[in-house]
């Protein structure tokens, strides 16, 4: 998984694909942690969160794009969980626009830093 957000600049970039699905950080976060672990009770547990609130966030990945994201196999060696190639692509696009909003907004989050910095010390 990558590192999480910097302390100054882009937090949270939210990409609203319908009226009530998007992908955001933690969605790509946990996609990326499955992809690594091969689990989703896994993720879950290195982001802090329930196997249930997990499990809800991938079945809405893969109802949000109508097809899956994430699958899962239970029993025998193959038991797990994996993205699927258009989950891969998805979490690929996404970290893609995670970095070139960086790199766009960089000058003036630098500048906007400077300013801040620059009015709490005449506090």
């Amino acid at each position: 998984m990558k590192k999480s957000s910097p302390v100054v600049g882009l937090s949270h970039l939210r990409i609203t694909l319908s009226e009530s699905f998007y992908v955001g950080p933690g969605r790509a976060d946990l996609m990326e942690l499955i992809a690594e672990t091969g689990s989703i009770s896994q993720a879950a547990k290195r982001m802090g969160m329930s196997y249930k609130r997990a499990w809800e966030l991938v079945q809405a990945l893969n109802e949000g794009f109508g097809a899956p994201l994430v699958e899962t196999a239970r029993g025998g060696k193959e038991q797990g969980a994996s993205l699927t190639e258009a989950g891969r692509e998805v979490l690929e696009r996404y970290r893609g626009m995670q970095d070139a909003t960086r790199r766009a907004i960089a000058r003036d989050v630098d500048a906007l830093a400077a300013l801040h910095s620059d009015i709490s010390k005449r506090k």
